[in-house]
């Protein structure tokens, strides 16, 4: 069949299910009525780049959208690239709790977790 794409689409970024529930209640909790997380990556930091989320209302018409779990995660063109393959968790422990990108392309994390390297 010519003009049938078999290419398979992976996400560019995975979601626990434990990231996307706290993330639902965060965003209802600031009065949003779909929560939509942005995920962008900064220039910044001791190590070259440090994570953003925020919530906005919709996404813009070149973000990626990723669906897991309720929650909708919008990444930029600019951050795929070195997003791509991560997965976003919660960890709600005393100690170093909250939201963590568990990126596999990170060469390097600054002590304090704020920032890395790829």
């Amino acid at each position: 069949m010519e003009g049938v794409s078999t290419e398979i689409q992976t996400p560019v970024i995975g979601v626990t299910e434990s990231a996307a529930v706290k993330a639902i209640s965060l965003s209802r909790r600031e009065g949003h009525a779909q929560p939509c997380l942005r995920l962008r990556v900064l220039a910044g930091g001791c190590s070259g780049f440090s994570y953003k989320l925020s919530f906005e209302d919709q996404p813009g018409p070149e973000d990626h959208v990723i669906e897991a779990y309720g929650l909708t995660v919008l990444v930029d063109p600019k951050s795929v690239p070195i997003v791509s393959g991560s997965t976003l968790e919660f960890n709600d422990t005393l100690l170093g709790g909250g939201f963590k990108v568990n990126n596999p392309q990170a060469v390097h994390e600054c002590a304090c977790g704020e920032s890395f390297s790829v």
